[in-house]
C-alpha cells in the first residue's frame, strides 16, 4: 500500500488559526501534496461543510474532527499532569471522523453549547480587563469585544484573538512607529521590554498572552470549573456525534520531559483503554523522532489507531506537511501508521454517514484500512 501524506489535526478560523481563511489551509495542503486533511477545531463543527466542500474541490480527502478540554477529577486531586503540563487533571480530547453536518441529541448538544458559551464568557471578561489596563495608562483606545467577535472569529473568541486584536490596535494607534510601539508595550507589561522584533507579529502576540492574559497577568481570568466537562461526558459527546474518542499525546518536550500520565506509554495505553479510548494522536513538531516512533509503534501494535497533525492554532505559520522536531522528516514507519489510521477514520465516517456501525475497539482494523484506502484514492485520483 503506497502511503499518502496526511495531516489529521488542523485548526481553522472557526476556533483560532494561523490561517486567515479556512481555504488557506487547504491551499497549503494542496501545494505541499498533503492529500488527507482533518479539520480539528475547539468545541465546534461549524466549519465542517465548508471544509468538506472545499477539500473535494482540491481533490483532498476531508476528515471531520473536533477538540475539547475535559477535567479528570481524580487526576486533579492526585496532582497528575495528563496532557496539559501546567494543570493537573486537565485533559485534551479529540474526536475523529464525526458526522458532517454534526447532529447531537440532548443532553450532548446543550453540554457542548454550554462549554462553548463558558469559554466566550471568560474571554469577554479578559477583554474587559484589558480595557481597564488601557484606561489606567490613558492609552487613548480600547478593544471592542463584539467587534473582535464579529470581524476576527466565526463566533468563538479565544484568548489569542484578544492578543491579536490588541497588537493590531496598538500598531494602528501608533501608526506603526517602532519606538512608540515598544514604549507602549513596556508600559503595559509593567516595565518589561518586548523581547522580539515588532514585525514578528506572532512573537508579539505570544508576549501579550504571556504578560497579560496568562496567570499573573493584569488581564488574566481563571476558567470556571463548569467550563470543563468530565472526560466521560466529552467521550460521550464525541461518540454521540459519530466520532472516535482520541487522546492527544503531548509526549516529550524540548528537554526530553514527559507529563506524569504519559511517562510510561504502556500504563497510559492501559488506562486509556479502560476509559474507552483506543485512538491516539501526536502533534509531531513537538516531539523527537525517537519518541514518536517508540510511542506510535507501541500504541499501534496494541490496537490503537494513531494519527498525526500540526494544529496551526498559534499565530506562527508552519508547513502543513508533517515533520518531527527540528524539521526532521517523518520516517516511513510513521507515515505508514498515520496513513493506515487515517484510512480507518475515513471508512468510519463513511459508514456513520450511511447510518451503519463505525469503528470500535473490537472491529477488524484491516477491513477498515482497506475500505478507507479505496475511499481516499477515489477522491484524490479522480
Amino acid at each position: 500500500m503506497k502511503n499518502i501524506n496526511v495531516n489529521a489535526h488542523l485548526h481553522t478560523p472557526y476556533s483560532f488559526s494561523a490561517f486567515e481563511k479556512l481555504t488557506d489551509a487547504l491551499d497549503m495542503a494542496a501545494r505541499e501534496n498533503v492529500q488527507v486533511v482533518g479539520i480539528n477545531d475547539f468545541y465546534t463543527a461549524d466549519g465542517y461543510e465548508e471544509w468538506g466542500r472545499e477539500a473535494l474541490k482540491r481533490r483532498l480527502y476531508p476528515l471531520f474532527n473536533i477538540e475539547m478540554i475535559s477535567l479528570q477529577e481524580d487526576d486533579r486531586e492526585s496532582g497528575i499532569r495528563v496532557n496539559d503540563p501546567n494543570n493537573p487533571g486537565r485533559t485534551y480530547i479529540s474526536g475523529k471522523g464525526l458526522r458532517c453536518p454534526l447532529q447531537l441529541a440532548e443532553p450532548c448538544a446543550s453540554q457542548l453549547a454550554g462549554v462553548r458559551d463558558e469559554s466566550n464568557m471568560q474571554t469577554k471578561e479578559m477583554c474587559s480587563r484589558v480595557n481597564e489596563l488601557l484606561n489606567a495608562v490613558n492609552a487613548g483606545f480600547d478593544l471592542d469585544y463584539e467587534a473582535l467577535k464579529k470581524f476576527m472569529t466565526r463566533g468563538q473568541v479565544r484568548e489569542r484573538h484578544i492578543a491579536k486584536g490588541l497588537r493590531m490596535a496598538v500598531y494602528i494607534y501608533f501608526k506603526n512607529e517602532p519606538d512608540d510601539i515598544k514604549d507602549f508595550f513596556q508600559k503595559i507589561f509593567n516595565g518589561k521590554p518586548l523581547k522580539v522584533d515588532i514585525y514578528n507579529y506572532a512573537g508579539v502576540e505570544n508576549e501579550i498572552r504571556g504578560n497579560l492574559l496568562k496567570a499573573g497577568g493584569a488581564a488574566f481570568v481563571p476558567e470556571e470549573p463548569k467550563a470543563f466537562l468530565p472526560l466521560e461526558s466529552v467521550r460521550q459527546i464525541i461518540t454521540a456525534g459519530g466520532g472516535i474518542p482520541t487522546y492527544p499525546f503531548l509526549a516529550d518536550d524540548a528537554n526530553g520531559e514527559f507529563t506524569d500520565f504519559e511517562r510510561d506509554v504502556e500504563k497510559a495505553a492501559l488506562i486509556l483503554k479502560q476509559r474507552g479510548i483506543f485512538s491516539a494522536e501526536f502533534i509531531t513538531t513537538r516531539n523527537s523522532m525517537r519518541t514518536l516512533e517508540e510511542y506510535s509503534n507501541y500504541l499501534y501494535d496494541n490496537g490503537f489507531i494513531v494519527t498525526f497533525g500540526t494544529e496551526h492554532n498559534t499565530p506562527a505559520m508552519e508547513p502543513v506537511l508533517l515533520s518531527a522536531r527540528n524539521n526532521t522528516p517523518l520516517s516511513d514507519t510513521l507515515k505508514d501508521i498515520n496513513y493506515k489510521s487515517a484510512c480507518v477514520i475515513a471508512a468510519h465516517q463513511e459508514r456513520i454517514r450511511k447510518g451503519e456501525t463505525g469503528y470500535t475497539a473490537d472491529a477488524d482494523r484491516e477491513t477498515f484500512i482497506n475500505e478507507g484506502d479505496e475511499l481516499i484514492r477515489k477522491v484524490i485520483d479522480e
